[in-house]
């Protein structure tokens, strides 16, 4: 294969990784909005594609930086290393994609990487450091959001005791606005997932002599991004919409605007989060707040489980990816 050509096919396959992360996760951005009928499926999906492109324009590439050189070194991966991380978490998010099961292209990417990489140069290759940072923003991120969730909607009732139905008319316009600033934040974080693999591939063939995000780069995954965005993955956007509780405007306004606060907070500070575990972990912690036995825990259990097991099992993809891509290629 020529060298222009793998890079073709690398730049493609990222970009569809990028563009199913959009499809997978758009959920996380539109769903409590439909559910509260604030917006119809259609007029909310086009605008959070909008916010989904503009996200990363605004926001600069520091979560890009930290996995595409804080988790393995660049120069010491091969190309089949990120093509089988790549592949492995396509693989993840259309299995539970399939399954109605919201889960982390973040973690399902990272996953990949790990696996594919230890395949390739054993275990040495990861930089311990950076992937303790990937791991706490991981995992601490969606017990901010629950805690967040739980504290703004206790806030929230105390605010408004005593107000008429009437309220919900402003918590159905807040709501709009919260979740505009959630698709930015989500497209400021999971788009640059795929910019910085694109980048270490870029230097992997010899296109670039040191780690830098081009800007043809970022525009690319942010219009494949908005894309995924905007084609919706309905079966996902009913899981969260309406399968863990009844949403209504002041439920999602305030789960929106905690996962925006703490998605956009982690991406500025260069920390990967799953904004699929964000945005869910939210919802719960503001269901909670009113009354702890109006979550369908069976459903929430469901979700956790599959959080827990995307990180191995995409592992253990992307290594058995690398050595089938490595065999053949």
């Amino acid at each position: 294969m020529e060298l222009s050509a793998l890079a073709i096919a690398f730049v493609s396959v990222a970009l569809l990784f990028d563009f199913l992360n959009g499809f997978h996760d758009s959920c996380n951005c539109v769903a409590t909005v439909i559910a509260s009928r604030s917006l119809s499926p259609r007029a909310a999906l086009i605008m959070a594609a909008i916010a989904d492109f503009c996200g990363p324009l605004i926001f600069g590439v520091a979560v890009a930086v930290t996995l595409g050189k804080g988790v393995v070194a660049p120069q010491a991966v091969d190309i089949w290393v990120a093509f089988a991380a790549l592949c492995s978490a396509i693989l993840w998010n259309l299995l539970t994609w399939y399954l109605a099961i919201p889960s982390s292209s973040s973690h399902a990417l990272v996953g990949g990487l790990i696996g594919s990489a230890s395949a390739a140069h054993g275990f040495d290759i990861i930089h311990l450091d950076g992937l303790a940072k990937v791991l706490i923003a991981l995992f601490v991120a969606p017990l901010l959001a629950f805690m967040a969730g739980y504290i703004f909607m206790k806030a929230i009732f105390f605010l408004v005791r005593g107000a008429s139905p009437k309220i919900n008319w402003l918590f159905k316009r807040l709501q709009i606005l919260a979740s505009l600033i959630l698709a930015l934040s989500h497209s400021t974080n999971d788009a640059q997932k795929t910019m910085g693999i694109i980048a270490m591939g870029l230097v992997i063939i010899g296109y670039q002599a040191e780690f830098t995000v081009p800007g043809w780069v970022i525009l690319a995954c942010a219009g494949a991004i908005a894309l995924g965005t905007l084609s919706g993955g309905l079966r996902l956007i009913k899981t969260v919409g309406t399968k863990m509780y009844r949403v209504r405007p002041i439920d999602a306004f305030s789960a929106q605007t905690c996962s925006a606060l703490v998605i956009l907070g982690a991406a500025l500070l260069g920390g990967p989060v799953s904004s699929t575990q964000v945005a869910s972990s939210a919802l719960l912690g503001v269901g909670a707040a009113e009354r702890v036995s109006k979550i369908r825990w069976k459903v929430a259990i469901d979700i956790a489980t599959a959080w827990l097991l995307t990180i191995p099992v995409s592992a253990v993809a992307g290594a058995m990816l690398y050595w089938l891509f490595n065999g053949l290629f």
